[in-house]
């Protein structure tokens, strides 16, 4: 990988992570429409950690806040709605866990393919504009119950599809459960974080029995610019649902589901 590559791919991660448009479809997107190799699941990896380091910062009182009270809960000391929501958090992300250690050679193959991308695009985003239209309701993440915690983790194991968006699927099954915009996306960001570790705890694991050569400097700087893009991706899309919701990019996804189907619907490949 040169360092164009590595810098086009660290920004596109990071301004796609949180955005309901599939950061993951983009990262297979980039090679293909660039003539560049694909650039593998550990620079992916890599990526997300710095979107993870992102998350973490941006939403610091608030772990701080619910890690301290989950404890006091797990010691028995009472449950306030930090510790729910903590426990919300962990519960949704069971299905994904499962869902990706059950079907991770699959992903890693042919579920990489423009058409698969393009199918999950314009489906997933078409429940979106659905949710956004006609099922928001008004309550935050600290309003949800165990079972609206579920029903999210079992939608964000969807997420492996490329193309779904993880973001856009949690932040959809949130809509549809009564949750306002901020609360959605807010409760998905915070999803995002066991789900990152996981996946990032297994390519290392990856990594050390394989014991191939690492670019570690492409790793680093991926990682660093990908946080810091994502943690001002989170500030403006916080800002901009308020105003005008998610049809935006059920738009983008929809034309760039459109356009993927143009260019490689004749295609096997």
């Amino acid at each position: 990988m040169d360092w164009l590559q590595i810098i086009v791919l660290s920004i596109v991660q990071g301004l796609t992570e949180f955005l309901p448009i599939s950061s993951s479809a983009h990262l297979i997107l980039v090679p293909v429409f660039t003539d560049w190799n694909d650039q593998g699941l550990v620079f992916d990896v890599a990526l997300h950690i710095g979107s993870l380091s992102a998350v973490v910062l941006y939403f610091r009182q608030e772990l701080v806040g619910m890690t301290a009270s989950w404890c006091r809960s797990v010691a028995g000391k009472g449950c306030n709605e930090d510790a729910r929501l903590a426990w919300w958090v962990i519960l949704a992300t069971i299905p994904v866990g499962l869902a990706g250690l059950t079907f991770q050679d699959t992903i890693e193959g042919i579920m990489r393919s423009p058409l698969v991308i393009a199918g999950g695009l314009i489906g997933f985003g078409l429940l979106l504009a659905y949710a956004d239209w006609r099922r928001r309701g008004t309550r935050n993440e600290y309003q949800l119950s165990w079972q609206d915690a579920l029903w999210i983790g079992l939608a964000q194991a969807l997420a492996l599809i490329p193309g779904t968006s993880r973001s856009g699927i949690t932040m959809t099954a949130g809509l549809l459960l009564g949750l306002n915009r901020e609360g959605a996306a807010r409760f998905s960001f915070l999803l995002s974080i066991p789900v990152i570790v996981l996946a990032g705890g297994l390519e290392i694991v990856g990594l050390a029995v394989s014991g191939g050569p690492v670019d570690w400097g492409a790793l680093i700087m991926g990682a660093l610019l990908s946080g810091i893009s994502a943690y001002l991706c989170i500030h403006l899309f916080l800002v901009f649902i308020k105003r005008i919701g998610m049809q935006p990019f059920v738009v983008y996804r929809l034309l760039l589901g459109a356009a993927l189907i143009w260019l490689f619907g004749g295609s096997p490949s």
